[in-house]
């Protein structure tokens, strides 16, 4: 009985962890790196054909980015999440598919031009329509039963619509283990979503650190602080261009607009336009627009039944095409432009950012985490100069970081829902989902409080019965100093294929001797060919 860590260890994205029991292996989200981990989208470091289940808690593409890479490479097993994850997955990865698209056009146009090979899309459309095929919806509470010793529920996490921890019992040779994946655990006293949801017990929980070393700032209220800085922006003629996730978070500021407009709160343009240039973003607000009974919070849905559209805006308006994106920074009229994506690598974001940052009447509010070696990270961190589009690009607009609308818990809350947990305390908290100084510091945090635990390396792997790590962990090879060295990703890679290959000759017990003889001797050639 082991778990293996894929992906988030001692980085913020890329969420990825592998249950493995009975000869049976279960993964835990599958998501996108981003930033300066990006270089490792590629590597899988297991074979997906080998995997037989998979959980999704939420449909944020950092944990479901990497689902069609899965199933190209082989995956044809069921995928597991919520019904609104479900619908918001329909969107998200045809979405990410298509960025992969355009961009490897893009690269392999340059790639041709310099005599290097052709580039070739980390995944495309048709992977994500087969992924979509896939995807078994299931509710909150509700018990699946896998066979071969594994089941699991689901619980709200209060981060986004269909968010959920995974609580996961593992049996294997008459022992039972049970583990808690917090997926992203929710900031407390969000509008819209309910409050994460409490759980009590576990041997083994994972969670996320990503707030791990500081507390959001809080005010007394979000919507009038975001009033004042539209009502000083507008006031100086500007735009304010707000980075944000297209699922999610953009719903929650169009919550906040409309309750500023209700409110009157903004006096230098009452009727300022709002401008919503992503056409995912227009998608996700249909789905949140849609029956949401048994995800919202009390106050969201006393709101609906009294007729009130939580998304809709006065002067709203929606920009589907390029040519309507293009024409937002030609229209001098100051207003609110909130564009994907998120943390700004991507996206129509970058051509707002162009036409704005040199700008010193305007600001560029940002309402959620910012990765390291991302171009919003640069510019919540203070960077003079950026660089769009081949152009040098001076920061002169207000540059603001709302913390507290992050949809993430912060330290304070995360210190909350491990405290959680019934005495015995767990005999291990794996410390996930953090930048990897935030992650170590937050999990020797826990043991100073009398918890066990670490912050597991890329690609360790835990022995769930012994409880001790059995394989140590890698730096991902983006990260080394040397390209090829003895424990290099690709010896790991193969050390984990021979690994499989072991599990696979097990499951072969009580085969015809004929199939089984066939399958030594194809391994036999194997060992004569590669044993020098």
């Amino acid at each position: 009985m082991e778990l293996s860590f894929y992906g988030a260890a001692r980085s913020v994205t890329g969420s990825c962890h592998c249950v493995s029991a009975n000869g049976q292996r279960l993964l835990v989200d599958c998501g996108l790196f981003q930033g300066r981990d990006e270089a490792e989208n590629q590597n899988l470091h297991f074979v997906p054909s080998l995997i037989d289940y998979v959980l999704i808690t939420h449909a944020h593409i950092d944990h479901s980015g990497r689902l069609p890479l899965l199933v190209k490479e082989g995956y044809r097993g069921p995928i597991y999440a919520t019904s609104m994850t479900c619908k918001l997955l329909e969107i998200m990865l045809l979405d990410s598919a298509h960025i992969q698209e355009t961009d490897a056009r893009w690269m392999d146009q340059k790639a041709r031009r310099a005599g290097r090979e052709p580039v070739e899309p980390l995944y495309t459309v048709a992977d994500a329509e087969a992924t979509l095929d896939l995807l078994v919806p299931v509710e909150y509470g509700q018990m699946i039963e896998l066979g071969q010793g594994f089941r699991f529920r689901m619980t709200d996490a209060g981060h986004l619509l269909g968010s959920s921890y995974i609580e996961l019992w593992v049996s294997e040779w008459g022992i039972e283990k049970k583990l808690v994946f917090s997926g992203d655990i929710g900031n407390e006293n969000q509008p819209i979503i309910r409050e994460p949801q409490p759980i009590s017990d576990a041997d083994y929980v994972i969670m996320e650190s990503t707030y791990g070393d500081r507390n959001h700032e809080r005010y007394e209220s979000y919507t009038k602080e975001l009033a004042k800085i539209l009502n000083d922006t507008f006031a100086k003629g500007g735009n304010v261009v707000i980075p944000s996730f297209a699922v999610g978070r953009t719903q929650e500021i169009l919550y906040f607009l409309r309750e500023i407009k209700e409110q009157k709160l903004v006096d230098s343009i009452p009727d300022f336009p709002v401008v919503v240039d992503s056409p995912m973003a227009a998608k996700a607000t249909q789905i949140f627009s849609g029956d949401l009974t048994g995800y919202l919070d009390e106050e969201a849905m006393e709101l609906i039944q009294d007729g009130v559209s939580l998304f809709q805006v006065d002067n709203l308006r929606l920009c589907q095409t390029s040519d309507e994106s293009k024409a937002l920074n030609e229209d001098t009229t100051p207003k609110v432009i909130i564009s994907a994506s998120g943390m700004c690598d991507a996206g129509r974001i970058r051509h707002h950012l162009k036409h704005n940052l040199w700008r010193e009447e305007c600001t560029v509010v940002f309402v959620g985490f910012q990765a390291p070696g991302t171009l919003g990270r640069s510019l919540v961190e203070g960077k003079e100069f950026v660089r769009l589009f081949g152009e040098d690009v001076m920061v002169r607009a207000t540059i603001v970081n709302l913390h507290g609308m992050s949809s993430h818990a912060d330290h304070d809350e995360l210190i909350r829902w491990v405290s959680q947990f019934n005495s015995p305390n767990p005999a291990e908290v794996f410390v996930v989902h953090g930048d990897g100084p935030v992650s170590t510091a937050f999990a020797a945090e826990l043991n100073r409080l009398g918890y066990h635990a670490h912050a597991p390396e890329y690609q360790e792997v835990y022995d769930l019965v012994n409880g001790a790590v059995k394989t140590p962990g890698v730096t991902p090879a983006h990260k080394k100093t040397t390209k090829y060295q003895e424990g290099s990703p690709a010896y790991r890679r193969l050390e984990e294929a021979g690994r499989l290959l072991m599990e696979v000759i097990r499951r072969n017990k009580g085969g015809t001797n004929k199939d089984l003889g066939k399958f030594a001797d194809q391994i036999r050639a194997l060992i004569q060919k590669w044993d020098r």
